[in-house]
């Protein structure tokens, strides 16, 4: 793997000018960025995934929905429609893809909508006779046909942006520089007990400017897993014989917290967003049949579940929450004064 990245380098070079090029369009005025007077807040990465957006969007989504109508406005990777569209009682993951299918399930009061042109899209949001007060633009960071005010920009803790290089020697979407945009950084998925000390040292390397502010989270389990029917206590899993199914970008974490839960478990790792085919469930199914005993379950994660599990009584899904390690009420602050103060002038 590590030879086949370093063949990849020339082409990754080619591809970080035109992604360099591309960017000075925009930032000349050569390309056109439209900004919004309806607040609006972007969520994003400079990798290929594996770096919490989704959590991080549905923790914006509890900050803000007791006081504003929310909309969130994703291109719904791998949907199969096209266009804008507005999710409904009878939309499917097909239809707008599955992060957005999964905002769309948890959060009844928020308006989910798809769109792989942002501008129609928010535009299309701001027609609508109940139309939103806010909207959160997920995984726009590259997006920049839309200029917001709030640019999150999410890097991993185990995979930071620095550290990283150009698709496809790398995981890299753009160039590190690129970060200058943000507005907001957060390093995510953290340990819990991140010293101080370390905090600083990634924050020399990071660098943000004077107008950048930089946050650190990790990611709390929930005490249950769940599916539509039933619920299960966490702490009595051990009870369980488990096959673990993953199609996200980076299982470690799930691994590492049901290992330290002392759980038994065998783990089935797919590609991240992977539509999950009847052969696959079949495999799946029969190597649940192998543990021969009636304490034993499926056990995946909620994007997984939502995607191509939703209804199947054996599979069960452990719900993740973002935690802030530290400065949680500034970041919370900033984001409903940016809200409320953008609200009254729109």
């Amino acid at each position: 793997m590590k030879l086949l990245r370093q063949i990849l380098i020339p082409i990754s070079f080619i591809y970080g000018q035109i992604m360099r090029f591309r960017n000075k369009c925009y930032d000349k005025g050569i390309k056109i960025s439209t900004t919004f007077a309806l607040p609006n807040i972007v969520v994003g990465n400079l990798n290929v995934g594996g770096t919490g957006k989704t959590p991080h969007v549905e923790y914006l989504i509890n900050l803000l929905k007791d006081h504003y109508k929310i909309a969130v406005l994703s291109r719904g990777y791998k949907r199969k429609s096209k266009g804008f569209l507005l999710a409904n009682k009878h939309t499917t993951t097909n239809l707008i893809g599955d992060e957005p299918m999964q905002y769309h399930l948890k959060f009844k009061s928020v308006m989910v909508a798809v769109d792989s042109d942002r501008v129609n899209g928010f535009n299309q949001l701001k027609k609508l006779k109940n139309k939103p007060e806010v909207v959160l633009l997920d995984d726009a960071f590259q997006h920049r046909q839309i200029k917001a005010p709030i640019n999150i920009l999410l890097t991993a803790y185990n995979n930071l942006y620095i550290d990283d290089q150009m698709l496809p020697s790398g995981n890299l979407r753009e160039l590190p520089s690129n970060a200058k945009r943000a507005s907001h950084i957060i390093v995510t998925k953290c340990p819990k007990h991140l010293s101080p000390n370390e905090m600083n040292s990634i924050s020399k390397r990071i660098h943000p400017n004077v107008n950048q502010k930089l946050f650190f989270t990790s990611i709390n389990y929930q005490t249950h897993i769940f599916n539509n029917k039933a619920q299960i206590a966490v702490n009595i899993l051990q009870q369980y014989k488990i096959v673990l199914v993953t199609g996200i970008e980076n299982p470690e974490p799930l691994k590492q917290f049901l290992l330290i839960q002392n759980i038994d478990f065998v783990h089935l790792k797919y590609a991240d967003h992977h539509n999950f085919t009847e052969k696959d469930k079949t495999k799946i199914n029969n190597k649940l049949k192998e543990f021969n005993t009636s304490k034993a379950l499926i056990l995946t994660t909620e994007k997984d579940y939502v995607r191509s599990f939703y209804g199947a009584e054996k599979v069960f899904y452990l719900p993740i929450e973002v935690v802030f390690l530290k400065n949680s009420k500034e970041f919370n602050q900033e984001i409903l004064d940016y809200v409320g103060q953008s609200s009254r002038n729109s």
